[in-house]
């Protein structure tokens, strides 16, 4: 599942054919619990889910995982150039890193020629937005174009959350100064069917802004 409006990749089909999935090695940025890696050896890939939480990996072992598990910094990955086929990422990494092109540019140095990048974030759009299912978050509360990070601080001021905010042309370029060929972006919409709300996700929202933005890179 790409993200909150609940596209799935058997609809989707971003990293390919499900059926061109068997033998690909994958590497799932971000992982948490690993969800993502789980539903790709099902398809018969060879994934591997890192994540720089070693508690959500911990949470992954518990759930139960037949690939392997990496806690590594997604900006320094520990892996041989040329490793993997594919790499993915649902909301992981990217958003909570201050300078995504360190993250970017090794995802494409650990992939083969011609290996494709698939991920996902939440729309920039909704920077300008507060986070708030109801009516009050469809009115514009900031600049777009602010690009202050969003941060969480514990009772002694330290920081416990980190998100950062980047437009849709910083993301653009950053896929494309990293080495990357922009293939897609896909603004999914939001389909009748889900009537979940979820913080500041709500069928009210998603039907008349988009949520999240899927960036379909590959390296040539």
């Amino acid at each position: 599942m790409w993200c909150p409006e609940g596209l799935d990749e058997v609809e989707a089909e971003l990293l390919g054919p499900p059926e061109d999935l068997k033998g690909r090695d994958v590497l799932e940025l971000g992982a948490g619990a690993a969800q993502c890696s789980r539903w790709l050896t099902a398809q018969g890939a060879r994934p591997v889910a890192l994540d720089l939480s070693h508690r959500q990996l911990q949470h992954a072992l518990r759930i139960g995982v037949s690939f392997p598990l990496v806690c590594a910094d997604a900006s320094v990955l520990p892996f041989a150039d040329g490793s993997f086929d594919l790499a993915c990422s649902a909301y992981g990494a990217l958003p909570f890193v201050a300078d995504p092109r360190l993250v970017l540019r090794e995802v494409r140095r650990v992939l083969r020629p011609g290996g494709r990048f698939v991920f996902s974030v939440t729309h920039p759009l909704r920077w300008a937005f507060p986070d708030e299912p109801g009516p009050e978050g469809l009115s514009v509360s900031g600049s777009y174009f602010d690009r202050t990070p969003y941060v969480e601080q514990d009772d002694e001021g330290l920081a416990v959350y980190v998100e950062h905010h980047r437009t849709l042309g910083d993301r653009v370029r950053d896929v494309v100064t990293s080495g990357f060929r922009l293939v897609d972006l896909v603004e999914p919409e939001w389909p009748d069917w889900n009537i979940s709300e979820w913080g500041g996700w709500s069928p009210l929202r998603g039907h008349l802004i988009p949520g999240t933005a899927i960036f379909v890179c590959e390296r040539d």
